[in-house]
């Protein structure tokens, strides 16, 4: 495994690698070194070496080469979402692939190939003129490789499956160098692990996915005082287990925004929100929502949009400290409901926190693939997302995500999207992929990776041989 060197790469290597280099390679020298290396999370404080900003497959392959000439730690960066900064790394280089960006949509086909680099907003904007979409993350900025390989749950998921779901076929740089094209009929042990694997196996430079008929997508936010939760949450919860696969969603605390649509009372204090999602117009969503309309909330935004500004509306801030962590449970009776509730208090009011419960069931429960996404099965995730601005708080933040996910433990399947995690340990890594799949993954591991150069993720440690 390439070790972190801290001897600087000196100018004459670093002119090899330029030499050809179709992208840009930054050094720690460079002006732009400093934005080059951040990340979503302000916690993260790797400084790489080298910064290879790819812009073909062969610059992806010289990277990995003079990487591993040179003894340097990789890692790869798509959206640079990763709570845990795994797109980063101290003294290494980074396969930075934002600038193989480019999305091609085939409209009779019904699919989009998928640069490494895209985010969520790309794919999107290049679905939205045909009326087409797959399920992508909450946010726009998320980058599809890493969302998708991780096995991707979002608004759509109920409706369309999870996002690996929809993963047609993939392109890989291997670590030693090969393009290699993963599919249901081709390298179809690792077309399957890419299916909730993560990045593991290699760079992923290209994605084909299958696309779906979506013009215009509905959502309503509802808000709530924030000691109106219990009845909320409840409420919520009963809605869900009789909607169909088009509403998806999530209810969760938050504090509240000096919007329009926001009563005086609540900006700036903890309020209990609803957001419900349908994967169509307005006419048929608010009937489907009917139950949560009814409810008596204090304020609500309801649009109808298409799915690109959907995904729009709910990014994220940049620039602050993030954790996060995830349960995903069996059920969630009223104890439940009582716990999540209580915990709503402990999060740092006023931020962009947001102490969330997504349900799952529809299409994401109703696989015929046996993909390594055991979580799948649950039918409640509840999600601490932590973001504030003030070192002060960090101790007070993981606490918190801490402390829920310890409360929700009884209803716990131990399975989790690896994706809504830090780094929480080798044990959590098996659990949450599920032991059999882990070992499976293990072997795929060591067939396209046996020296574990991708470990700079939620690793997958390669099988012995034997």
């Amino acid at each position: 495994m390439p070790q972190t060197n801290s001897a600087p790469v000196s100018h004459p290597d670093l002119a090899h690698l330029r030499e050809g280099f179709a992208g840009g390679v930054i050094d720690t020298a460079d002006p732009s070194y400093e934005e080059a290396r951040a990340v979503f999370n302000a916690m993260i404080e790797e400084r790489p070496r080298v910064i290879a900003q790819c812009e073909t497959v062969g610059d992806v392959v010289r990277a990995l080469g003079f990487a591993r000439e040179n003894d340097l730690e990789i890692a790869v960066r798509g959206g640079g979402h990763s709570v845990a900064g795994m797109g980063l790394t101290d003294g290494g280089l980074v396969v930075d692939l934002r600038r193989m960006n480019a999305v091609s949509v085939d409209p009779e086909a019904m699919t989009a190939r998928v640069a490494g680099g895209a985010t969520m907003s790309h794919l999107d904007r290049a679905g939205e003129p045909f009326g087409l979409a797959t399920t992508g993350g909450r946010v726009s900025t998320t980058g599809v490789g890493g969302f998708v390989l991780g096995g991707g749950s979002g608004w759509l998921d109920r409706k369309f499956g999870l996002a690996c779901d929809n993963l047609l076929s993939a392109e890989l740089v291997t670590a030693d160098g090969a393009l290699v094209r993963a599919s249901a009929d081709e390298h179809p042990e690792l077309f399957w692990a890419l299916h909730g694997g993560g990045g593991n196996f290699g760079v992923a430079t290209s994605l084909t996915l299958r696309l779906h008929h979506l013009p215009s997508v509905t959502a309503a936010l509802l808000l709530w005082q924030a000691d109106a939760g219990p009845e909320v949450v409840s409420a919520f919860r009963s809605f869900m287990e009789q909607a169909p696969d088009e509403v998806g969603g999530g209810v969760l605390y938050l504090t509240a925004p000096p919007e329009e649509f926001v009563p005086e009372r609540l900006v700036g204090s903890l309020t209990c929100a609803v957001l419900v999602t349908y994967a169509g117009g307005e006419l048929a969503a608010r009937e489907a929502m009917r139950p949560m309309l009814e409810l008596g909330h204090a304020g609500e935004l309801i649009v109808e949009v298409p799915y690109a500004e959907l995904q729009c509306m709910l990014d994220d801030p940049p620039g602050l400290r993030n954790y996060w962590s995830a349960e995903f449970l069996s059920e969630f009776p009223d104890t439940a409901v009582e716990l999540f509730c209580a915990h709503a208090g402990r999060m740092i009011v006023p931020s962009a926190s947001q102490h969330v419960l997504f349900p799952q069931g529809g299409a994401v429960s109703r696989p015929d693939t046996d993909y390594p996404v055991p979580w799948r099965r649950a039918l409640w995730c509840v999600h601490p997302f932590g973001l504030w601005e003030n070192p002060a708080d960090d101790e007070r933040a993981q606490r918190w995500a801490r402390d829920l996910r310890a409360d929700m433990l009884p209803w716990s399947i131990g399975a989790v999207y690896l994706n809504f995690i830090g780094d929480e340990g080798d044990e959590r890594i098996v659990a949450g992929l599920g032991a059999d799949n882990y070992r499976r993954l293990a072997a795929v591991k060591r067939h396209y990776d046996p020296d574990n150069v991708f470990h700079r993720n939620h690793n997958i440690t390669p099988s012995r041989p034997g």
